[in-house]
């Protein structure tokens, strides 16, 4: 068998539509396979969860507006589930009011796509979330902008130059990339970085932020961590 894409010298990335618009689905579907990417079909809540159950997706494409149970409540549903709670999510929703934005990201929604798109957004959305995603390229790599992880090796590089890192500052710029572009308060990032069960003062992630910028200035890359005023902290790749 002959490999048609670079994406097909990797494993196949398996990604599940969940839409009820057969028209859409299809479209949807053979953007993925041309990316070199697997579809896979469900027309609501129910058929997304036997598919989830029979072989567990890369990433999911949730539609909003779902027959029977909605994708936002389907979304909240599968990230208290063992099984489905590391599958990156992104919703499909001509919902583009920034409140319903807020109510996909509090579900637990990793990015949206807003109805119309272009299938060229939709398959870079989908490579971004999966870059971002724990395990990244599926070998260790974690990638944005111009830094990328090197997990295995526990190491940072800034184009092609290490980064001298502590370890606190590794964790959280690690779990930056893995969740870029999304507002976390300082008690969100206690509980992922440093965990719920260990008792730390919310101004220890100040300080940690301060030495995270510190540690990216030389590189000229301090400005991808980002404080949104009377929110908390943003990681992103665009200033």
């Amino acid at each position: 068998m002959i490999l048609s894409t670079a994406e097909d010298l990797h494993v196949q990335k398996r990604v599940l539509i969940v839409e009820d618009e057969a028209s859409i689905r299809d479209m949807v579907a053979f953007a993925l396979r041309k990316a070199g990417m697997e579809p896979v079909h469900a027309a609501d809540a129910r058929a997304a969860q036997l598919a989830i159950a029979e072989k567990v997706p890369d990433l999911i494409l949730l539609d909003w507006m779902l027959p029977g149970l909605s994708g936002l409540d389907l979304a909240r549903r599968l990230r208290k589930e063992q099984i489905s709670r590391e599958v990156p999510i992104i919703m499909l929703t001509a919902r583009g009011e920034e409140m319903d934005r807020v109510n996909g990201l509090e579900a637990g929604v990793d990015d949206y796509v807003v109805k119309p798109f272009s299938s060229r957004e939709l398959v870079a959305r989908i490579r971004a979330v999966l870059r971002r995603s724990p395990g990244g390229d599926g070998e260790g790599i974690v990638e944005l902008g111009r830094l990328r992880i090197d997990e295995p090796a526990h190491r940072v590089f800034a184009g092609g130059s290490a980064v001298p890192i502590g370890p606190t500052e590794y964790r959280l710029l690690h779990f930056f990339m893995t969740h870029a572009d999304r507002v976390y308060s300082r008690t969100q990032l206690l509980d992922h970085v440093w965990g719920s069960s260990v008792y730390v003062e919310e101004r220890t992630v100040d300080v940690h932020i301060r030495r995270l910028r510190k540690t990216l200035e030389p590189f000229g890359l301090d400005d991808m961590v980002q404080t949104v005023r009377s929110a908390g902290y943003r990681f992103s790749a665009e200033s």
